[in-house]
């Protein structure tokens, strides 16, 4: 599939002066000599700022440019705030699940892991809730949600389940783990 197109000499200019160390760049007196009838023929052509198609190189560019951003990746708060409450959402959670680090190193295990994984669930409800969680926003809104949503639900169910004297108790999981050990 390859496309010919006819490229002004505005076009030829700006490809060279946008890749002038590619080892393909016409030099100048080669883009004003071939100015009149350049022909595009790779498929690999990109329409320029103008509109007009130019040979896209095949290096990486130095900044990304064309990324999107997750959806509702934009900032928590107006542009003029301070950068902490720009990003409330995920130093709300941040500072939660720190908490809980805090807590669990203290030697209170139970709660530490509850708070931690409530910080989770918290995360999983403000992505829904919430249009622009700033830094929160990962990737698409379902994927976050479930992300934090199910890491929270299994850390809260884990804590527990916690011996000793765990507040939740599955007997069913009891009875598989004796089949599975005593097999």
């Amino acid at each position: 599939m390859s496309a010919e197109r006819k490229v002004p000499e505005a076009a030829v200019a700006s490809e060279a002066a946008v890749a002038p160390d590619a080892p393909d760049a016409p030099d100048a007196s080669e883009a004003s000599e071939a100015a009149e009838d350049v022909t595009v023929r790779d498929p690999v052509s990109a329409p320029g700022a103008d509109g007009v198609p130019r040979r896209a190189t095949r290096r990486f560019p130095l900044f990304t440019r064309d990324t999107a951003r997750p959806e509702g990746g934009g900032r928590a708060a107006p542009g003029d705030a301070p950068a902490p409450a720009r990003q409330w959402p995920i130093l709300a959670v941040l500072l939660t699940v720190g908490l809980g680090l805090l807590l669990t190193a203290l030697d209170v295990f139970r709660v530490g892991l509850l708070l931690i994984g409530a910080a989770l669930l918290a995360g999983a409800v403000l992505r829904w809730a919430v249009p622009d969680v700033g830094m929160l926003a990962v990737r698409s809104r379902f994927t976050d949600m479930v992300t934090y949503g199910g890491l929270g639900l299994a850390v809260v169910l884990l804590a527990l389940m916690m011996q000793p004297h765990p507040l939740l108790e599955f007997p069913w999981l009891q009875d598989m783990l004796h089949v599975t050990v005593d097999s």
